[in-house]
Order: structure tokens, then C-alpha cells, then sequence
């Protein structure tokens, strides 16, 4: 029996002929950004309708130099616990302090119910994530911010391609983080993006480019000087050949999820279960599932991959406090993702949830 993968990228011919393009080149990275990096961030800029963009080596390297623009030392950020670790490490890195918020049990996504409760005279930013590629209420998170005067930073991890109030992730927060990992919708070997809405945009990215190269500025010849430090986070240029194909096919493919997302909610026969909608781009599709290590030995066992999305921060050693997060240790403790990428077929779909429907309790 076929194994069935939990993520799976979708090339074809077109991301094989450019990854060759560039081989052939020997024009392979720059850390000034040109070349192939250049027209990533001019066109997933316009496909997002964002003011400006800079392409970088992954999410968290985003996540690193978004939050590093605000100057967070000392201070704190409010973040929820349900999330990959590296949304917190990067608040961590730049020495601010990490306050843990509940999330929506229904979504994931980062509850706003007693959002202002957490703001104290050191809060400095809010970071929710869309989970899962579910849009968080940025519209809520939004007014907060700008009421307490904080900055929205927002964890787009999972979300490229979906939408809230109409328009696309990326175009509401003043800095908006992207991962374009082989597992996510977006697929590179190894990238990452900021989505820039802040005023002096212009002057953010202008800050980032030299960041995101060591902290190089004022480049001329083989001459330049460096302000302030920075990272080795530039987008290599097979990366961004690949991302420039995947972007095309991005609205195609997140549609198949989408249409998947939606046989899995009409025929899992579970209550607790990521809901439909149509705003989603489902990076993840999830369940809850009370037997859950019982649940993920059948299922291996019928060669079809799951995973757990996420461990709560809170709940590592690293991080470990006594917070009160009722939904996220709820959810914690059962959550499991299902396969859910452009490739799976109707009868590796049917597959999926016959079992789970069998196995899940």
C-alpha cells in the first residue's frame, strides 16, 4: 500500500527548468538581493498588496529581523503558546519577554477574549499566528494595538494566500512574516519574507536589506561600511527561481487544499476539527483526538503519515511557566494534522478519512 505523505511540494517541469537556469548562470546567491530574490519580492509584493517586501532565508530569520526593528529589549511581547518554537525564540533573541496568550479553541489562532488583560507598561508588540493558515481577527488585534499604541506583528508562517476582510495576509500588520519552507503552500529548498505596511516602509527596507547582509550598508565598488549588526539571512537565488513558479501556481494549488479541507470537514465524523472557510489556505488540516497516541500508531501503521502541530511552547523546558491556558493545553494534548497538499488523489483522501473515522475516538 502506498505510503501517503502529511506534505508533499508540487513542482513540475517549470521549477526543474529555472533551478537548471541557475545552475548554468553560476550566479547562485547575493547578498544584495538581485537577480531572481529582486523579482520575487516585486511580484509576491503585488500578488499580496503589500507597501513593500525583503526576501529572506526562512521564517524565522523574518520573525528575527521584524521584531528587531521595534526594539524590543526588556520588553514584553504578547504571543500564543500554540506555535512552532521559533515565534518565541525570536522574541527571546532580541531579549524581550515572551507573555503567553490562550487561543480560540475552535481555530487556534490566538484568542482576542482577554487580549487586554495581558498588556502591562511593558508590552511592546503583539505576534499572533495565523495557524494552520487560518486568519487570525486581525481587525481586533488591530484596534488593541493601535489603542495601547503596540506594534502588530503578525506570524504568516502557514498563511500566504489567505485572506481577511477581503484582502490578502501581509497587507494589514506593520510587519507581516512568511516561511516558505518545502512544506509550506509556497515551496523553496529554504525562504523566508516581511511583508512591509508600516510609513516609513521605504526606510524598513532599506534598514532590512543591510540586516539581512551582515549590516552592510553603503555599498559602492568593493568599498562599504556596516552601522549596526546584522545576519547572513539573504534568499539564495535558486530558492527565489523556484518561488517565482510556486507563486504562480499558489491561488491552483491552495484552492486543491481548500477542496480537500472541505470533503474532510463534510466526512471526518468528529466534532473538533479545523473549520471550514473559505478565507483558509490550510497549510494544516487538524483534528482532536482523545486517544491520540493510540490514533497515530493505527495510522502509521496504514502508511499514512500525521504529525503533531504543535507542542506548546509553555509547556517546554526552555520556556515552562505556570500560565493559565486552558484551550491550549486542551488542544495541546490532541491535536494531529492530517495529510493535506495538491498532490493527494480522491482515493488517498477517502483513504484518510476512512481511517480516521475507524481509529479516531
Amino acid at each position: 500500500m502506498k505510503k501517503i505523505k502529511l506534505f508533499d511540494p508540487s513542482i513540475g517541469n517549470e521549477e526543474k527548468f529555472l533551478v537548471n537556469k541557475v545552475l548554468d548562470s553560476k550566479f547562485w546567491a547575493s547578498g544584495s538581493g538581485n537577480g531572481y530574490v529582486s523579482e520575487f519580492e516585486n511580484k509576491i509584493k503585488k500578488y499580496i498588496g503589500c507597501k513593500n517586501s525583503i526576501a529572506v532565508n526562512s521564517g524565522t530569520a523574518a520573525l528575527n529581523l521584524a521584531l528587531s526593528l521595534v526594539n524590543i529589549q526588556n520588553k514584553e511581547v504578547i504571543v500564543p503558546s500554540l506555535t512552532f518554537v521559533s515565534t518565541v525564540h525570536a522574541i527571546k533573541l532580541n531579549h524581550g519577554i515572551p507573555i503567553f496568550v490562550d487561543v480560540d479553541a475552535n481555530t487556534g489562532c490566538m484568542s482576542t477574549e482577554n487580549l487586554e488583560k495581558l498588556i502591562s507598561n511593558k508590552t511592546k508588540a503583539i505576534l499572533p499566528v495565523h495557524f494552520g493558515g487560518m486568519p487570525c481577527n486581525i481587525k481586533k488585534i488591530s484596534d488593541v494595538c493601535k489603542s495601547h499604541k503596540l506594534h502588530l506583528i503578525e506570524d504568516a508562517a502557514h498563511a500566504i494566500g489567505s485572506t481577511f476582510k477581503k484582502k490578502k495576509i501581509g497587507s494589514h500588520g506593520k510587519f507581516v512574516c512568511f516561511s516558505f519552507h518545502p512544506v509550506k503552500n509556497l515551496a523553496m529548498p529554504t525562504g523566508g519574507l516581511i511583508a512591509l505596511n508600516d510609513p516609513d516602509h521605504r526606510k524598513s527596507r532599506k534598514r532590512l536589506e543591510s540586516k539581512r547582509w551582515c549590516g552592510i550598508t553603503n555599498r559602492k565598488n568593493m568599498q562599504y561600511d556596516v552601522e549596526e549588526l546584522g545576519n547572513n539571512y539573504y534568499m539564495n537565488e535558486f530558492s527565489a527561481a523556484i518561488g517565482l513558479m510556486q507563486l504562480k501556481k499558489l491561488d491552483k494549488m491552495n484552492g486543491v487544499r481548500k477542496k480537500i479541507a472541505k470533503k474532510y470537514n463534510q466526512k471526518i465524523n468528529l466534532d473538533n476539527k479545523i473549520p471550514f472557510d473559505q478565507n483558509c489556505s490550510y497549510h494544516l488540516y487538524w483534528i482532536l483526538v482523545k486517544n491520540r497516541d493510540e490514533f497515530i500508531k493505527k495510522m502509521i501503521e496504514k502508511n499514512i503519515e500525521v504529525g503533531i502541530h504543535y507542542k506548546p511552547v509553555h509547556q517546554m523546558t526552555f520556556y515552562k511557566t505556570r500560565s493559565k491556558l486552558p484551550n491550549t493545553d486542551y488542544v495541546g494534548r490532541q491535536i494531529v494534522s492530517l495529510p493535506i497538499h495538491p498532490n493527494l488523489t480522491a482515493d488517498e483522501t477517502d483513504r484518510i478519512i476512512q481511517s480516521v473515522n475507524k481509529y479516531a475516538k
